[in-house]
């Protein structure tokens, strides 16, 4: 039996972006459901799979039965319609069929929908037109607001997740009063069924940022000494997030974009690209669970923009997109909205990835056409950098680091691990606990040979981690720690 649920009818008018790791996540109706599409987020189990750039997605999926389930998602609903017998919506197979498209582009031919497929696509968009010439022009009026999606549809279904957003916001600010009100010294007795617990409810909001804070405050509980006072500062951060959801009207657009990307919801890269040499300064994974993000940070030789890449990978894959440390890239970066704009869209590439080229220790000039200059970044001091994560603040105060390049920093030990020691003042950063464990310490370490190197790495409340460092050895005319082969520590 055919199964179909789902949202409005779909626009089809513009290119529709491809959905993350966690907004596929977000529409699971279980834990259950998540763990079962998690397991189909891969190719082994998927044949005929294609998108037709305007929201439609398919594949046929092999199952215990000699015929594989058909399953088609229309993303701009969301929509869903797959051949298998779940009463859930969406089903495991929808699931993993998003999952499979957020994590690996490559596997999916972009044309025409299947001829199994096409039937209910075509539907969905001729009740999509119908409805809106039904609609009349009242929308397009002139002087009409443009604070949503044009669509009458896709506005009603933004302004429905909103509403639930807010109620999940309100239902968490009272279980935050409730929490201190029986006394924070009590919340490891309660385990971690009360976060599990909330955080679903959060998930049932729509609202998978604050779900994923939620879920953190339940590994803070019982987690050594001075764990209370962690867990209030969370508390409090949590706290700050659902409220300014509650009052985001009354926000700086720049700040309220940020507090819409905090709780969940999705964006989308937008504004003027900028065309540089981006210089890759490191690439790390990050593993949650199933799910790998991967961050790669940019550096522009000739805008001096600093910039992050995002994706995600499902089921154990990697993410598909990587770049090999110190290269350069000539390309286009679109930003995010929200603050500071550190995250941004890879556009279009011109020419190849090419190897970085050490320069001697001088101020960076503008790169020529054709060529891919390999300046490190100005960089600053140790004592500077406190105030550069402060600033960032301002702008994201829910921000666990911001990146900086420090110079002529010496790493030395100090009596709880290590710090970056300035060679030139008497201050001294301490490097991240869990930075300690790992063998890029060691490297920085012996690259430094108790002299002066340039670090790139990220300043934050737990202190300063370090993703790659410049070898000083046979980099710079003067010797100076700026110059030298970029080597990454993560």
């Amino acid at each position: 039996m055919l199964l179909s649920h789902g949202g409005e009818p779909s626009p089809t008018d513009g290119p529709v972006a491809r959905p993350t790791v966690e907004q596929v996540l977000a529409l699971a109706p279980d834990d259950a459901s998540r763990k079962a599409g998690a397991k189909l987020g891969t190719a082994g189990p998927w044949s005929g799979t294609g998108f037709d750039g305007a929201g439609a997605v398919w594949g046929l999926c092999k199952g215990s039965g000699s015929t594989p389930y058909r399953t088609i998602v229309d993303t701009t609903g969301p929509a869903y319609k797959c051949s298998c017998p779940s009463r859930k919506f969406p089903c495991k197979h929808a699931l993993g069929l998003l999952l499979l498209r957020a994590a690996d582009d490559g596997v999916f031919q972009r044309g025409e929908p299947a001829d199994w497929a096409a039937p209910w696509i075509e539907g969905r968009r001729i009740r999509a037109a119908a409805k809106g010439r039904a609609a009349g022009d009242d929308e397009a009026a002139p002087g009409a607001a443009d604070s949503g999606p044009a669509d009458p549809a896709a506005r009603k279904r933004a302004e429905r997740r909103a509403a639930r957003i807010t109620d999940g916001a309100q239902e968490l600010e009272q279980r935050l009063a409730d929490l201190l009100r029986g006394g924070l010294a009590a919340a490891d007795r309660s385990g971690y069924a009360l976060w599990e617990e909330t955080a679903a409810r959060m998930v049932d909001a729509q609202a998978p940022g604050l779900a994923a804070r939620v879920r953190e405050l339940g590994a803070i509980a019982g987690s050594g000494p001075g764990w209370p006072v962690r867990l209030l500062e969370e508390c409090g951060l949590l706290h700050l997030l659902a409220t300014a959801w509650l009052g985001r009207e009354r926000l700086p657009d720049a700040l309220a974009a940020t507090v819409r990307t905090r709780v969940g919801l999705p964006s989308s890269a937008e504004g003027p690209p900028v065309r540089d040499h981006w210089l890759v300064l490191a690439q790390y994974d990050t593993p949650d669970g199933r799910i790998v993000a991967r961050r790669i940070w940019l550096y522009g030789q000739g805008s001096g923009r600093t910039a992050l890449l995002l994706s995600f990978g499902a089921a154990g894959r990697p993410p598909a997109q990587a770049l090999p440390v110190g290269a350069t890239i000539d390309a286009e970066l679109t930003p995010y909205p929200g603050g500071g704009r550190l995250r941004a869209e890879l556009g279009q590439q011109f020419g190849t990835l090419t190897p970085a080229t050490t320069l001697s220790n001088t101020a960076p000039a503008a790169p020529m056409p054709g060529t891919a200059p390999a300046t490190p970044p100005p960089g600053i001091t140790a004592a500077a950098a406190p105030a550069v994560y402060g600033e960032a603040l301002r702008d994201d105060p829910w921000l666990d680091a911001c990146p900086v390049t420090l110079r002529e920093v010496i790493p030395v030990p100090s009596k709880n691990g290590w710090q970056l020691a300035d060679s030139q003042a008497d201050s001294a950063l301490p490097i991240n606990p869990a930075a300690l464990h790992r063998p890029g310490l060691w490297k920085l370490v012996a690259l430094s040979g108790g002299g002066p190197v340039t670090v790139f790495g990220e300043i934050g409340h737990r202190g300063f981690d370090p993703f790659a460092a410049w070898d000083p050895e046979g980099g710079a005319e003067s010797g100076a720690a700026t110059g030298g082969a970029l080597v990454q520590l993560v």
